[in-house]
Parts: C-alpha cells; sequence; structure tokens
C-alpha cells in the first residue's frame, strides 16, 4: 500500500518532472499512511513542481491545494480557492461531512 505509493512518488521524481498527476493517491490506505502521502506531496508542491491531484479526501486534499475544482458527473460544480470552498455550505455538507 504506503510503500508502493511512496515508490512510485520516487520513481516519478527521478525524472524531473514539472508536473506531477496524482490519481487517488490515499486509496485504500491507512490513515497514517494518508498523512505521510500528503506530506510528501505537499513538498512536492512546495518546490515548485506543479501538482494535479484528483483525490475523494477533500478534506486533505483542500489543506495542500492553491486552488479546488468539484466534479459532478464530469463538470466542473464549483471552483476557488480552498478556503472559499471549506466555507462554502454546500461543500462542507456534501464533501466534508458538516
Amino acid at each position: 500500500g504506503g510503500e508502493q505509493q511512496m515508490l512510485a512518488i520516487a520513481r516519478a521524481l527521478m525524472s524531473r518532472p514539472r508536473l506531477l498527476l496524482f490519481d487517488e493517491p490515499s486509496l485504500g490506505l491507512a490513515p497514517l499512511i494518508v498523512e505521510q502521502i500528503f506530506k510528501v506531496i505537499k513538498e512536492i508542491k512546495d518546490q515548485g513542481r506543479t501538482v494535479l491531484l484528483v483525490e475523494q479526501n477533500a478534506y486533505q486534499a483542500l489543506h495542500i491545494a492553491d486552488r479546488a475544482y468539484v466534479l459532478e458527473t464530469g463538470m466542473v460544480k464549483l471552483s476557488g480557492t480552498p478556503q472559499e470552498l471549506l466555507a462554502n455550505e454546500e461543500v462542507k455538507r456534501a464533501y466534508l461531512g458538516g
């Protein structure tokens, strides 16, 4: 699980990409491992690389994002800064358990 994800990230970084796409990196992982994965993704972003993150764990994703998009049936339903989406009542209710 988590070791495979970390290895995949390390392999991807070896080619020094300017953009990395992560598709559900937390899927099926234990909470502690998810925390580590998101920490690594944030470090990659903080190094100046562009990160495109597709993730159902909205809370974690919004805490490392610069910009966020909510997709519904393949269409952008909402977009904005993480702060805007975290304050949005519809987002809270539908995606953040609030």
